[in-house]
């Protein structure tokens, strides 16, 4: 296998990004987390991709943060707490990217979604789960409370089963986690074929429209009912004066497909 920790495989229009660290879960240590922001990065300027797909390699998804380097860091002279929310930030960093990133973002989770591993999961734009799947955020069964992944995970889900999730540690399934919100699909086949199933769907459409509209799903979530209106107002004005716009609204009208550059 390759030592990359992440590994990027382009199918079409679809970027499949992979942790590539099973024999520690695919943890996200100090260097997942640069290969992972290095990975994103790279994609974002790629204007051939349209939609990408982040799974994880072996028997599970990502099981969280790396604790064992956690715990070396107690070794620094201030116990540990620089490294500590240097580490927090970084990550925090790669979570806000991939809301940024101009192209939807899949989860393609399987085995286990732990602590940081299930923020990757709620971060994520879309998610679909192999059957059998287990998402939890069960820091505080050792004393750590999950308080960055909780930043996603209540954002994602009612809060009150977000809360139950945080303080009871325990985990969910895969079918209890769609009924929640926090995935979209349960695969009840190949989970990688129909994962790509749902990027192939989404890479179809028009990719500007589809770019302009994700980043205006975010940014109108965090406004005032009157306030996101009148933004959205202005998005589809931006929206509506593109030429591909323009000719995929001719195509419905004359009942063809559209010609889209």
């Amino acid at each position: 296998m390759n030592d990359a920790l992440v590994l990027r495989a382009d199918e079409g229009a679809v970027a499949r990004l992979t942790l590539n660290n099973p024999s520690k879960l695919n943890a996200l240590s100090d260097a997942m987390l640069a290969a992972l922001l290095s990975a994103l990065d790279k994609v974002a300027e790629d204007k051939a991709i349209r939609v990408v797909i982040l799974n994880g390699a072996g028997k599970v998804f990502c099981a969280g943060h790396d604790l064992k380097e956690m715990q070396a860091a107690r070794a620094d002279k201030d116990n540990g707490r620089a490294a500590w929310l240097d580490l927090f930030a970084r990550c925090s960093a790669v979570m806000a990217r991939i809301q940024s990133l101009p192209q939807p973002v899949i989860a393609q989770a399987h085995g286990i979604a732990t602590a940081a591993g299930c923020q990757l999961v709620a971060t994520c734009d879309l998610a679909v789960a192999a059957q059998g799947t287990k998402f939890g955020v069960n820091g505080v069964n050792i004393g750590l409370f999950c308080s960055t992944p909780m930043v996603a995970l209540s954002r994602n889900i009612h809060r009150k089963q977000a809360f139950e999730m945080l303080t009871t540690g325990e985990f969910i399934d895969a079918e209890r986690a769609r009924e929640v919100g926090l995935i979209n699909r349960v695969a009840t086949g190949d989970l990688a074929e129909e994962t790509m199933e749902l990027a192939k769907t989404i890479a179809a459409k028009l990719g500007s429209a589809v770019r302009i509209g994700k980043q205006a799903f975010y940014e109108q979530a965090q406004m005032p009912v009157a306030e996101a209106y009148a933004y959205a107002g202005e998005v589809m004005a931006v929206n509506m004066a593109l030429d591909d716009t323009d000719e995929g609204i001719k195509a419905f009208l004359e009942k063809r497909k559209p010609s889209w550059s």
